[in-house]
C-alpha cells in the first residue's frame, strides 16, 4: 500500500543518464503487485469502508506501472528480460487471485482471500531492505540506505498501522505493524553509522560497476542478495 516518495529522484537519475545503472527493477514490479492487490482488496464488493485503501493504491499501481516502463526502457537486455518476466508474474497473479475472488468466492471468503495476497505481498515487500540493513551493518555505512528511505518506511507503515487499527481489520494491521517495525529498526541502524556514507568494506570497494545492485530488496547479478538504491 505504499509509493514511495523517493523512488523519483532514481527515475530522474535513470533518464538523465538513459541507463539503469546498478539499480534493480524488481523492488518496483513487487510494489506494484503489492498495490494491484490492495486497490482490489479495498473494493466495496471485497470489503467495506476501504474505499480510501482502492484510491491509494489504485493511484500507486500506475505510478508503478509507470516505474517500471521506464526500467524496461532503459535496462540492459539481460535485466530487461528478467524483469518483463517479473512483471508477467505479477499480472498472472493478480488476474489469478481477481477471478478466482470474483467468480468462485462470495462474502467473506473472497475477502480472506484477497486479505490474505495482499498481506503477504505486503509483507514480502517490507522485508525487502533486510538485505540492505545487513550491508549496513557489515560495512557500518548508510551510503546504501538514504536516511528519507528509512523516514518513509517508518511513515507509511506507522500510518497504515493505525488505520488498520481504528479499522479493525487485521489484513491492514499485521503488514503494516511489520512496516512500522522495519521502519524504526531502518532509522536506528541509521543513527547509529550516520556518519559514516562511505564504504568501509573492502570487498564492496574492489566491486566494478554493473556486478551488483543499489536498490531495495535488489538482487546481486549472479551472487544474491544487495539492495537499494541510492537516493539523496
Amino acid at each position: 500500500m505504499k509509493v514511495k516518495p523517493y523512488e523519483r529522484i532514481t527515475f530522474k537519475r535513470i533518464i538523465k543518464s538513459k541507463s539503469t545503472e546498478q539499480f534493480s527493477g524488481v523492488p518496483y514490479v513487487m510494489t506494484l503487485l503489492n498495490c494491484l492487490l490492495s486497490a482490489w482488496y479495498g473494493l466495496p464488493f471485497v470489503s467495506k469502508n476501504n474505499i480510501l485503501v482502492s484510491t491509494i493504491n489504485g493511484t500507486g499501481a500506475v505510478i508503478e506501472s509507470v516505474y517500471v516502463l521506464i526500467f524496461i526502457i532503459y535496462a540492459p537486455k539481460k535485466e530487461k528480460a528478467r524483469i518483463m518476466a517479473l512483471f508477467a508474474f505479477v499480472l498472472t497473479v493478480f488476474s489469478a487471485v481477481a477471478l478466482i475472488s470474483l467468480f468462485a468466492l462470495h462474502g467473506n471468503g473472497r475477502k480472506l482471500l484477497c486479505g490474505l495476497a495482499a498481506t503477504i505481498f505486503s509483507i514480502i515487500m517490507y522485508a525487502s531492505p533486510l538485505s540492505i540493513m545487513r550491508l549496513v551493518i557489515k560495512t557500518k555505512s548508510v551510503e546504501f540506505m538514504p536516511f528519507f528511505l528509512s523516514l518513509f518506511v517508518f511513515l507509511c507503515g506507522t500510518s497504515w498501522f493505525i488505520y488498520g487499527l481504528l479499522g479493525r481489520d487485521a489484513f491492514i494491521t499485521v503488514p503494516n505493524g511489520f512496516g512500522c517495525g522495519l521502519g524504526t529498526m531502518q532509522l536506528i541502524l541509521y543513527f547509529i553509522y550516520r556518519d559514516n556514507k562511505g564504504l568501509s568494506s573492502p570487498e564492496m570497494k574492489k566491486q566494478p560497476p554493473g556486478n551488483g545492485t543499489v536498490e531495495l530488496g535488489a538482487e546481486k547479478q549472479g551472487n544474491g542478495k544487495v539492495p537499494q538504491d541510492e537516493q539523496v
